[in-house]
């Protein structure tokens, strides 16, 4: 009598941690897309042009409350970009951005292929974030890192569903 209870348990669990990953996906996409965005607004804007912006928007609160962290360490960072680090945040955005999309529309896709390649590419991600994080100790990188990790995690499983029935594989959306 627990037999069919157990099997229901377990449907539901797979189709939430399916639906998950779906959603994860969705989520890697639209942060290709808005990496792809920034490389572009990245290009077009000049340094000189980003650091009056950053002075015109940080002006009014500087002005109320000169200690201001977050205001500070904006103006601070806009004085320290340069042409070669508007090369090097392109070039980062635009990598990421690609990899993560062409990826993503693999998995959308079910290339069984993609799944071990994802994993490897969010651990290489994670990696990188992680030793960013060190220098930086952004929150930031590290909820992208924890995010990656269980985007890992819920590959692995959606990899290990697929290649257990060919008939879910083949019958892609």
């Amino acid at each position: 009598m627990s037999r069919p209870r157990d099997s229901s348990v377990h449907r539901r669990r797979a189709a939430i941690l399916h639906d998950s990953f779906e959603l994860g996906i969705l989520l890697k996409g639209v942060h290709a897309v808005l990496e792809l965005i920034g490389a572009l607004l990245l290009r077009l804007m000049r340094p000189e042009s980003l650091s009056r912006l950053v002075r015109l928007l940080t002006q009014n609160e500087l002005s109320e409350d000169p200690r201001d962290l977050l205001a500070n360490l904006i103006l601070r960072a806009s004085e320290h970009y340069s042409v070669s680090t508007q090369h090097f945040g392109v070039l980062y955005l635009l990598s990421h951005g690609i990899v993560k999309l062409v990826l993503v529309i693999l998995l959308w896709r079910r290339k069984l292929w993609a799944y071990p390649a994802g994993i490897v590419v969010l651990l290489v991600f994670i990696g990188y974030q992680i030793l960013r994080w060190t220098g930086t100790h952004s929150l930031f990188l590290l909820l992208l890192s924890l995010f990656d990790a269980a985007m890992i995690w819920l590959t692995f499983v959606e990899y290990r569903r697929l290649r257990s029935d060919p008939w879910k594989r083949n019958h892609a959306r």
